[in-house]
């Protein structure tokens, strides 16, 4: 067998090149999943510091979304519902004041 990355003959078993240390086994053969990131969350986020509506709703999208993604972005989410209800706080207590 040869080295896909560097092409220099390796044994048949070999988990990673020992010429150029490329892993060579199960990653190889089988492609890694591509990942999956929970934009939306993490947009909520953000906008949550500065639009507090939007980053509120947002944020609610990506906690709803991120129960497809087994729970990435949960956390962002999370936090742009908290900030996102205290800054509308503050700003409807300056308002009344």
């Amino acid at each position: 067998m040869f080295c896909p990355h560097c092409g220099n003959e390796i044994g048949d078993t070999a988990y990673f090149c020992p010429y150029c240390g490329e892993t060579i086994g199960f990653d190889s053969y089988y492609p890694m999943r591509k990942r999956k990131t929970n934009v939306i969350a993490i947009v909520g986020f953000i906008l949550s510091f500065f639009i507090a509506i939007a980053g509120l709703i947002c944020s609610i999208i990506g906690m709803k979304k991120s129960e497809e993604l087994d729970g990435k972005g949960m956390g962002f989410a999370i936090a742009g519902v908290f900030i996102s209800v205290i800054w509308m706080g503050i700003v409807f207590f300056v308002i009344i004041l």
